[in-house]
């Protein structure tokens, strides 16, 4: 009975703590964190605009600078 209440109080304390940091989150900032992970390649970006309609500010990786590609330690 004691391990049940313990873990009903767990998943609990979790919903709150997951409410409390999501609560200054608007829909607008919450949707621009989804598309992160394709802001790194051009390519998959412009394939999630057409599949969602929506904007992922893409960036160009950097190039590799001369004599910076092969590092041997």
């Amino acid at each position: 009975m004691v391990e049940m209440a313990l873990n009903l109080l767990g998943v609990l304390g979790l919903w709150l703590v997951v409410e409390y940091c999501l609560k200054h989150q608007t829909a607008e900032s919450l949707d621009d964190a989804s598309l992160i992970p394709f802001a790194d390649d051009p390519e998959v970006a412009r394939r999630v605009e057409l599949a969602t309609g929506k904007t992922v500010n893409a960036v160009v990786p950097e190039e590799v600078k001369p004599g910076w590609g092969n590092l041997e330690i």
